[in-house]
């Protein structure tokens, strides 16, 4: 009976060995100064104060902090300073560092070094090349903006969010936070929407501070994003070309242990993975991103990381850094990072909560305090929220919608694809008050928490619990935006959140006013504002289990929107509703609005067009050729068991059942291929369409196939690593 070769070795994987430590021993490592390591790599605030003119200074630090408009003037001084500073760390490039809407990052390199005819050179670095560059954009996404024979687009500096140095066994080099935009001033990136929304938010929530006799104060968004991923090792990684080309797997079945014992979550974390979370959070320090935690996330091989909340524009900044550091280092350790919603059936996908909330230098306007019911601006705002939610819900859930996350949302392990959200009792007990009698006059107290044994200290309790069923949900002074997934930037969904919010606090404000120009008192105007505005918006309001059949029954009840996938989500987009809103506030043109619609769909497009492809492939040259070995050795068997008069009843039984499969699947790879080679149409929503309602049955037809024949086929022949293995050799 012929054998083949074993497809990999996996004592190797699990036999790793630590990597070098860069020359490091162990002691050395642990005499790591954190305090002087964070924002080494960072031209911040103090590097500016240290090496620029006072007057340049204070003017760049107006721009940052109170969002003055930039006074060109200051830009050769920053350049000199940020070139020297470079330079001292070893930099021979820099580059324009920016966000198109691939969803990544992009940049191009150019040196310091200006030859001076003489036969030498010399390191130069002006106001010019720092406020503007000129990147080819004729090949990035952008939804029709622009035709592909038209290159120009131009980047520009973005003071709010500092440079940084990227290091790496190339060098170091320069990297300059940038917008990115067309020649005709289309924004064909992610950045530019979000400034647009954090300048109209902090507008409305001025407007609103005055009206409650606050000082104008700069208001910001805030956030921060829990990062969920898997880490496989490279020997099974590249053995799997569904998870190399897609970044999942598209067959595998479940192992014996999965989930189910629930020993994962919070658990000692594996050593060799502690070794490179430790790596990941030394190189975003010295990045200057505030990443606090790292624990075992539910699923087996599934880990979180998550920084403090900080200003919205480098929060997003910083999530991209992020996510390109976790999937750099773990390279370092023979691992790979998958970052893909669901890189495994059977087990929890992975999700990107977004931790959001606004508020002044000294003042988080979402904080409620320990009684809420007396703290009415906090109502004020917490209102405006709950309004924007219940008027824009297409409009979040079309905000994480992508292939991936058509995976994840709804699949109770994830929020439903129904947005809601969730005040907590106090809260919505309070706000029942308001609703009823026009003012809430007390707040469910929290006290502390006994837990019978007298060694123990009494805990200070919440006044309500947590709901992590909840899309929407409010966690004490922010709220979470629990519904993207964890491949995809947060920049969109925060755009979405600061403008439905300005918009919100927009007409509360104008009605406030109406009410006070025609005689009202202030606390009486507000007050009955709040009430009615709570008529409105309370069928939002859910602190039940999102995961229940009878809450999908309750929200259609309500008036709820239930947009199950992703084709589903993507046209309100650029519903007159949302249109309307995104010129209005200026955040994003018409034009720009239907850009992003057309990307989107052509991304969901390709994606699975790729997973389609990438399934027929594995399914006809991997999985195929191992069942069909399988049966010839069977047969092979039993012929010769037949000759020496041996009974083969349970070899032939197995064949037939083998047999069966082979054809069952030889029928699905052709059914398969036929929608592959089919496309859909001649444009990217056809095409979107047909990937939705025929790749996809297909792909999970051949799967069901592949699946079975995984649970029979020997292992020396299956060709491609098992869940088994990439969940829990590490």
């Amino acid at each position: 009976m012929t054998r083949v070769v074993p497809r990999f070795d996996t004592l190797a994987a699990a036999r790793h060995t630590s990597p070098a430590h860069n020359g490091q021993d162990e002691k050395a490592r642990k005499r790591i100064n954190l305090e002087e390591v964070f924002g080494e790599n960072v031209f911040g605030l103090s590097q500016m104060k240290a090496r620029l003119p006072k007057p340049v200074y204070q003017a760049l630090l107006s721009t940052i902090q109170n969002g003055s408009e930039l006074d060109p003037s200051v830009a050769d001084a920053v350049a000199v300073a940020m070139k020297e500073w470079a330079i001292e760390r070893g930099a021979t490039h820099f580059t324009h560092w920016f966000q198109p809407l691939t969803g990544l990052t992009a940049e191009k390199h150019d040196s310091f070094l200006r030859p001076t005819g003489d036969g030498r050179a010399i390191t130069e670095f002006g106001g010019k090349e720092l406020v503007q560059g000129e990147p080819d954009a004729s090949s990035f996404p952008s939804g029709g903006l622009r035709a592909t024979f038209e290159a120009r687009g131009y980047t520009a500096w973005d003071p709010t969010s500092p440079a940084f140095l990227m290091e790496g066994p190339g060098g170091a080099y320069l990297c300059i936070p940038t917008a990115f935009a067309s020649w005709a001033g289309d924004a064909l990136d992610k950045k530019t929407p979000l400034l647009r929304s954090m300048h109209a938010l902090d507008q409305q929530a001025r407007r609103a501070l005055e009206l409650f006799g606050s000082p104008a104060r700069p208001v910001r968004a805030t956030l921060g994003p829990e990062q969920e991923f898997f880490l496989v090792d490279e020997e099974f990684y590249y053995r799997r070309p569904d998870l190399v080309t897609c970044g999942r797997t598209l067959f595998g079945t479940k192992p014996p242990k999965g989930q189910e014992m629930e020993d994962h979550y919070f658990g000692s974390i594996p050593g060799r993975v502690l070794e490179y979370m430790n790596e990941v959070e030394l190189e975003l320090y010295k990045l200057g991103v505030p990443v606090t935690t790292r624990h075992n996330e539910v699923a087996p091989g599934q880990y979180e990381m998550a920084p403090i909340y900080e200003g919205a524009n480098p929060a997003a900044d910083h999530q991209q850094l992020m996510m390109s550091t976790m999937r750099s280092v773990a390279r370092k350790h023979a691992l790979v990072c998958l970052l893909h919603e669901k890189p495994f059936q059977g087990v929890n996908g992975s999700g990107k909560h977004l931790n959001w909330s606004f508020g002044t230098a000294d003042q988080n306007l979402l904080e409620p305090g320990d009684t809420p019911h007396d703290n009415i601006q906090f109502l004020f705002f917490c209102s405006a929220v709950l309004k924007a939610v219940a008027r824009h819900q297409d409009l979040l859930r079309a905000a994480v919608a992508h292939a991936g996350n058509d995976h994840r949302l709804g699949a109770n392990e994830a929020p439903p694809a129904i947005i809601s959200a969730f005040l907590g009792d106090q809260l919505q007990d309070v706000f029942e008050q308001l609703e009823k009698a026009g003012a809430a006059k007390s707040s469910k107290s929290s006290g502390l928490m006994g837990l019978g044994v007298k060694v123990l200290p009494r805990l200070p309790k919440h006044a309500g619990d947590r709901n992590r069923t909840s899309p929407f949900a409010f966690t004490g002074n922010k709220w979470e935006f629990r519904a993207l997934g964890s491949s995809q930037s947060v920049s969109f969904p925060a755009t979405v959140l600061n403008t439905i919010v300005a918009e919100a606090i927009d007409e509360l404000c104008t009605k406030l006013e109406t009410a006070l120009t025609k005689g009202a008192t202030f606390d009486d105007a507000l007050r009955e504002l709040l009430a009615a505005e709570i008529h409105e918006f309370k069928h939002v309001i859910f602190n039940g289990d999102n995961y229940a059949p009878e809450w999908v029954e309750e929200a259609e009840r309500r008036g709820l929107l239930n947009l199950r996938s992703t084709m589903d989500a993507l046209p309100r987009l650029v519903s007159e509703k949302n249109t309307t809103l995104f010129e209005k506030y200026g955040v994003l043109s018409h034009r720009e609005l239907e850009s992003r619609y057309e990307i989107y769909v052509d991304q969901y497009f390709k994606t699975v067009n790729i997973e389609g492809e990438t399934g027929q492939y594995i399914a006809q040259t991997m999985i195929l050729p191992a069942a069909t070995r399988y049966l010839s050795d069977l047969l092979e068997t039993a012929e010769r068991a037949a000759d020496v008069g041996m009974k083969t009843e349970g070899v032939l039984a197995t064949a037939e059942q083998v047999n069966q499969l082979v054809d069952l699947l030889t029928d699905r790879i052709a059914a398969l291929a036929v929608q592959n080679q089919e496309l859909g149409g001649d444009d990217v929503v056809s095409k979107a369409g047909h990937m939705r309602e025929n790749i996809i049955p297909a792909l999970n037809a051949v799967r069901d196939v592949v699946d079975r024949l995984e649970r029979i086929v020997p292992d020396d022949l299956w060709p491609i690593p098992t869940y088994r293995e990439m969940l829990f050799v590490k």
